[in-house]
């Protein structure tokens, strides 16, 4: 008896399986073309929009042709915020990274956009909790032996040698916003974990016949600071030397050119010293953008206009302890007075912050927090009434000054969202 022959597959079946085989491929094209159709950001409500586009063209980032290699365009130089599910779905990861080990623990990156935590680990710890505690108690209580001209930044400044032996950096703001933007800069680094890379920093009252100021009452004479003024008292650091902008935002910045992103090759080939400062930086750009800090690396890219060599020179008020520690120097000019500026300051502040596409997680967790509560003015008034005796001598921000702040915080939070969907496809 002859067996009947098992009839050939038809079409339908065999188009069936060449579909399904397909769909890796065509998935993966979708979500690149999903990735680069993502919206420019908005900046927070009331300010203009960045007007510089820091990146490599198409070509350069290895986009043409077969698949080329990925840089670090999307972890320093990714220029867009989220969509809001982008903001929904990197909450998410964010909170379940601690029960994902690295892929690479030779990788300076981590999950894409985070610094890993052996680097991490090797950044100088700065000026540690209790050492600032404690010295800030000493000159609250310490009285002032002498003032001298010099060292400290503007004529009206001085150079104080106080009772215990300690040394401390005395500014009398032009208006009392500067000494105001200084405190509250202060407290809001503590908010966001990176206090320890400021000088403590206390309030003090100027009174000539007061038990603080009675030693220098004729120095007073000469200062023509007013009496009940309020001053800042900023811990003196030895052996501080000046800091030259890294790449990418050192020379390669020059005036009218694009901003060049480092390479993955090349990150990843940098020494331990050049990776710990740029976790610091990145730090520092947050912070600044946070803080619309514009007398920084801001004023060094203004400058650009009409000095072309700007970049490759020292950064204003940033200096580097003998440990490879940064210093964020001098922030008078942050929140109080930056934010009557921002339309002349943030075209260029926006832009920096967009630059960086790789953060310490703490940071980015702490930013997602005050995203989630909206409480980063609370947070900062809490802070700052609980750790400065003279907080209600200069106030706290103003209604306005604190939803610019929020603000700021969400804007930051939307690019932190956007740079991890980035990495995420690519």
């Amino acid at each position: 008896m002859k067996r009947a022959r098992r009839a050939a597959p038809g079409p339908l079946p065999l188009l069936g399986l060449l579909l399904l085989g397909a769909l890796p491929g065509l998935w993966t094209v979708l979500l690149r073309r999903e990735a680069a159709a993502l919206p420019e950001p908005r900046s927070p409500a009331g300010q203009p929009p960045g007007r510089w586009s820091w990146g490599r063209s198409p070509a350069a980032r290895g986009e043409s042709g077969g698949g080329g290699q990925k840089t670090l365009r999307t972890l320093l130089a990714v220029p867009a915020a989220a969509t809001d599910r982008e903001e929904r779905d990197g909450d998410e990861r964010l909170a379940a990274t601690d029960s994902q080990p690295p892929a690479d623990t030779a990788s300076p990156v981590e999950r894409g956009i985070f610094w890993s935590r052996e680097l991490e680990e090797q950044v100088p710890p700065g000026f540690a909790a209790e050492e600032a505690a404690a010295w800030l108690s000493a000159a609250r209580a310490a009285r002032v032996a002498s003032l001298e001209r010099g060292g400290c930044g503007r004529s009206s400044n001085r150079l104080a040698r106080l009772s215990d032996g300690s040394r401390a950096c005395v500014r009398y703001g032009i208006n009392p916003e500067q000494i105001q933007g200084e405190a509250l800069s202060y407290h809001l680094a503590g908010v966001l974990g990176m206090q320890e890379r400021l000088p403590p920093m206390a309030l003090a009252l100027v009174e000539a016949r007061g038990r603080q100021w009675e030693p220098v009452r004729e120095e007073l004479r000469g200062s023509h600071w007013a009496e009940g003024a309020v001053v800042s008292l900023t811990r003196w650091v030895d052996n501080l030397t000046a800091v030259v902008a890294p790449a990418p935002w050192g020379a390669e910045a020059g005036a009218g050119r694009r901003l060049q992103p480092l390479s993955a090759e090349e990150l990843v080939g940098l020494p331990p010293s050049q990776l710990v400062e740029l976790v610091q930086w990145s730090d520092l750009i947050l912070f600044d953008y946070l803080t619309a800090n514009f007398d920084r690396l801001v004023s060094n890219l203004f400058s650009l206009q009409w000095d072309p060599r700007v970049m490759r020179r020292a950064t204003s008020n940033l200096l580097r302890a003998p440990d490879g520690g940064l210093v964020f120097m001098d922030n008078e000019a942050g929140l109080v007075h930056g934010y009557r500026l921002l339309a002349m300051w943030d075209p260029y502040n926006e832009p920096l912050l967009r630059s960086v596409c790789v953060f310490r997680e703490g940071t980015a967790r702490r930013v997602a927090e005050l995203h989630r509560r909206r409480s980063a003015a609370a947070e900062l008034r809490r802070r700052y009434r609980a750790r400065e005796p003279l907080w209600a001598r200069l106030g706290f921000l103003s209604e306005r000054q604190a939803e610019l702040l929020q603000a700021r915080v969400d804007f930051v939070h939307r690019h932190i969202a956007h740079c991890r969907a980035q990495a995420a496809v690519l």
